[in-house]
């Protein structure tokens, strides 16, 4: 699937939805490492963007992100519209992130 295929939005410009696939995602649980914990600490010490919390939400939402995709892949889509994230923490120090959309097939116009 083309990453341009990929879209917030509802539709795609110069195509058209030909067939719903239905709602895809993808969901990953992370928790924290316990070395990135003390590193992190260390970075709050002098304030600015804590680049191991960053680098950690950064990978776990590309994870979520290709899941989906696969996920959209397997039923045959070739497009997601109206993709989102969301994220929930599961207990202290473990998050769920949940890339989702729905899965279609679109065709130029």
């Amino acid at each position: 699937m083309e990453k341009s295929f990929i879209t917030t939005a509802f539709n795609f410009e110069g195509c058209k939805i030909v067939k719903n696939m239905g709602i895809v995602r993808g969901i990953v649980v992370r928790s924290r490492n316990f070395f990135a914990n003390i590193g992190a600490g260390f970075q709050t010490l002098v304030g600015g963007d804590i680049t191991l919390y960053t680098e950690l939400c950064e990978k776990t939402r590309l994870d979520a992100f290709e899941l989906m995709v696969k996920h959209a892949e397997e039923l045959g889509a070739n497009a997601i519209i109206g993709m989102r994230y969301d994220a929930n923490e599961v207990m202290s120090g473990v998050t769920e992130v949940l890339a989702y959309g729905t899965a279609v097939v679109v065709e130029r116009a």
